[in-house]
């Protein structure tokens, strides 16, 4: 049975090469195998996303204060009210003719407005908790109570949210069939984001104490901290590589020895660590949030949160581990196609009544 899946995605990234985030590479990767799966998708997207994926621009709506307004002291940013806006006219447009196009919502934004206005729309929406809990979120939950089924990307993440709702739990996955084993190498990777809750300064720190040289892979998402923190610790064996896409970056991975991941927050899942693995790259990490429960023995190390020798000494373990090892566990464990399935079944499972009817 194919379905009309209406995927609502971030506002502020677009949906292409080289993605902002996980969560732009999340979206990306679902799109793409739910259309492949034989179901009519339409995403709602920042402009200049990937327009294979038939995307329907979520425009920022130009948002002028009047100079009367400007003068409240209490008054958001504009950036802030453009966003606002983007969603608000979504959703009212899904409110007036939504049921007529869909059969289900997928929220896929860390916005509160989509949450919030489920109730006005009169058919399901999954939304998919991809952070730790947040006020503005917390707040719409409470007010659309029950309009949306809440999906959480890790045993951790669902924990975390337990005071407010009670997700189910589909992990994120990558496709085994793009992230290919590689050869392996003589060096470290790290990649993601390159922000402080990300730490990648402590993974400098931590390869140097291995004796390793290491690559850094990202957006420079907060330049005052890399300048600050990144920055002074380049060379000597670390370099930064600046923002690849997914074929650059897992070209780089699987010529890695391992990769290094240090979240300084609840890590929501860790897709970096995934990646990896399905690279057959082992990886050493520490051991925060959703990580925890995607590193097993055969496929990497831990050490605890901002323990800097702790790492050193997962990084030189980690390295002698078999990398076909590693990559069946990303085979066994942490596939798209086990978590499309699990989205699928859950599409089914709340649009099956509006289909009978």
């Amino acid at each position: 049975m194919s379905l009309r899946i209406c995927l609502i995605a971030s506002s502020r990234f677009p949906i292409a090469e080289p993605f902002a985030g996980g969560l732009e590479a999340h979206t990306h990767a679902l799109a793409r195998s739910l259309v492949a799966r034989g179901h009519d998708v339409t995403v709602y997207a920042a402009p200049g996303s990937d327009p294979a994926l038939g995307v329907r621009a979520l425009e920022v709506v130009p948002f002028a204060p009047t100079e009367r307004a400007r003068r409240d002291v209490s008054a958001p940013p504009d950036a802030w009210m453009r966003e606002h806006h983007a969603y608000l006219a979504l959703m009212l447009d899904l409110q007036r003719a939504g049921r007529r196009r869909f059969d289900v919502v997928h929220n896929n934004t860390l916005h509160h407005l989509p949450i919030a206005m489920a109730p006005a729309l009169g058919m399901p929406m999954v939304t998919t908790l991809h952070t730790p809990p947040t006020p503005w979120l917390e707040s719409a939950m409470r007010l659309g109570a029950g309009a949306s089924t809440f999906v959480a990307v890790s045993r951790s993440t669902a924990t975390q949210w337990g005071d407010t709702v009670t997700p189910l739990v589909i992990r994120n996955g990558v496709d085994v069939d793009r992230w290919t084993p590689g050869p392996g190498g003589d060096g470290a990777v790290w990649s993601g984001r390159l922000v402080p809750e990300k730490a990648p300064h402590l993974a400098i720190d931590a390869a140097r104490a291995a004796g390793i040289p290491l690559v850094l892979v990202g957006p420079r998402h907060d330049e005052e901290y890399f300048a600050r923190e990144v920055a002074p610790r380049l060379g000597g064996g670390v370099r930064y590589a600046g923002h690849l896409d997914s074929a650059e970056l897992g070209a780089l991975v699987g010529r890695s020895a391992v990769a290094v991941v240090t979240p300084r927050w609840e890590e929501p899942y860790g897709l970096v660590v995934a990646e990896a693995m399905a690279c057959g790259t082992p990886v050493a990490a520490f051991a925060r949030g959703g990580v925890v429960e995607l590193v097993a023995p055969a496929s990497g190390r831990t050490a605890p949160s901002d323990d800097v020798g702790g790492l050193a000494r997962a990084i030189r373990e980690a390295v002698a581990l078999p990398r076909d090892a590693v990559r069946r566990h990303a085979e066994r464990h942490l596939s798209l196609e086990g978590m499309v399935a699990g989205y699928e079944d859950l599409y089914r499972r709340l649009a099956r009544p509006r289909l009978a009817a």
